[in-house]
């Protein structure tokens, strides 16, 4: 499984454009110590736009790029390699997918092409991923519905200009029917927002809707449907987490062999430890095979195959567990200075930390993959 000559072309063009602009020091650690509370800059998202990046995966006919899942995990990738701040993955990608077809697309699709607009997700409400269990209720009032209830976990919350919010229209909480997915607006009155700072220096939010009135309009897809354009976000959110969270791994591969190649201890250089080079050498195989199995995952779901939820469930979890074994493999090999804010590698393993809780960590993509196979 190999990227084609456009895909390849893609990763050219983006790869030193984010060794350049999206550097740890440029982004992350520049926007943390400033205490942005964006947790990331506005002016790199522009420059986003202006590569075609924020509207990647927008139709042409809508101004955007037109391409698939497998350019955005180009994207991604080089994203968590560079560990840049950015809401690429909760905006172009997952909040694209939801409102794709909708008439709030037209409303919301082009300040997102020109990245003058970010968009953020509001499905969990308790402390581990379950979209169906979602209990927010949503009660029809006039021409439109009254929300009530709160959000956990919305990442970019505070920096959105409208938030995708799974209610309950019908039904009982762990159903999948009766869910209706609205897009909010943060001005609407009766929304409150509690801005949170992650382990990795990211953003996300508590939301709050008390009495929050919204449109009929506001509804993305049908009432009491919202699992269609929902499952559409979450697919392409997992799938480019799943990509992300490769290049977290490999770039913390990267900065851990460079640290081996030039540490020296007990009158040679660390990395002629046999011992030190099998385990870089079986890091580089699992990012290989995490790699594969996201874009296997991405390119099914560009075609629209039945079985695409079950490999996005498989690289997601598999992802997850690499990327939590090259940062913590980078650190171990870093020794004491791995465990300083001074060096970088850290900052690697706390990416790996929130990512893969977003959108569903390892167990619950495992229970996935049993639940998709027939177990």
């Amino acid at each position: 499984m190999t990227l084609n000559d456009d895909q390849r072309m893609l990763a050219d063009t983006v790869a030193p454009f984010m060794a350049e602009e999206g550097t740890i020091s440029k982004q992350l650690r520049h926007w943390r110590d400033t205490g942005c509370t964006d947790g990331f800059g506005t002016a790199l998202w522009k420059q986003f736009a202006e590569l075609g990046l924020t509207g990647i995966l927008i139709p042409e006919a809508q101004g955007g790029a037109g391409l698939g899942q497998v350019e955005a995990n180009v994207v991604l990738e080089e994203i968590g390699r560079n560990l840049t701040p950015s809401p690429f993955l909760t905006t172009a990608v997952a909040a694209v997918r939801a409102l794709e077809g909708s008439a709030q697309a037209e409303r919301w699709f082009p300040g997102i092409v020109a990245g003058e607009t970010v968009a953020a997700l509001a499905i969990d409400e308790g402390k581990r991923h379950d979209p169906a269990a979602t209990t927010l209720e949503a009660k029809r009032q006039g021409n439109g519905f009254v929300l009530n209830g709160a959000k956990q976990f919305v990442v970019h919350g505070n920096s959105a200009d409208v938030i995708l919010v799974a209610a309950r229209t019908a039904g009982a909480p762990g159903e999948t029917e009766g869910l209706t997915l609205f897009a909010v607006e943060k001005s609407s009155s009766g929304l409150a927002l509690e801005n949170l700072t992650m382990a990795d220096s990211s953003k996300a939010a508590r939301l709050t809707l008390d009495d929050v009135a919204v449109d009929s309009d506001a509804v993305i897809g049908e009432v009491d449907g919202g699992w269609a354009p929902l499952t559409r976000a979450l697919n392409a959110g997992r799938t480019g987490a799943a990509a992300e969270l490769t290049g977290v791994a490999a770039g913390a591969t990267a900065m851990t062999v460079d640290y081996l190649k030039q540490r020296k201890q007990f009158g040679r250089l660390i990395g002629e430890f046999q011992a030190l080079q099998h385990r870089a050498a079986h890091l580089y195989g699992e990012i290989e095979i995490a790699r594969a199995a996201a874009l296997k995952a991405a390119q099914l779901l560009d075609c629209g195959d039945d079985k695409a939820a079950l490999l996005v469930a498989v690289a997601k979890a598999k992802a997850g567990k690499v990327a939590r074994l090259a940062v913590q493999e980078g650190v171990q090999m870093h020794g004491g200075i791995g465990m300083t804010d001074e060096h970088d590698i850290g900052l690697y393993m706390k990416r790996q930390a929130v990512l893969d809780e977003l959108f569903g960590g390892p167990r619950f993509h495992a229970g996935e993959v049993a639940r998709l196979s027939g177990y």
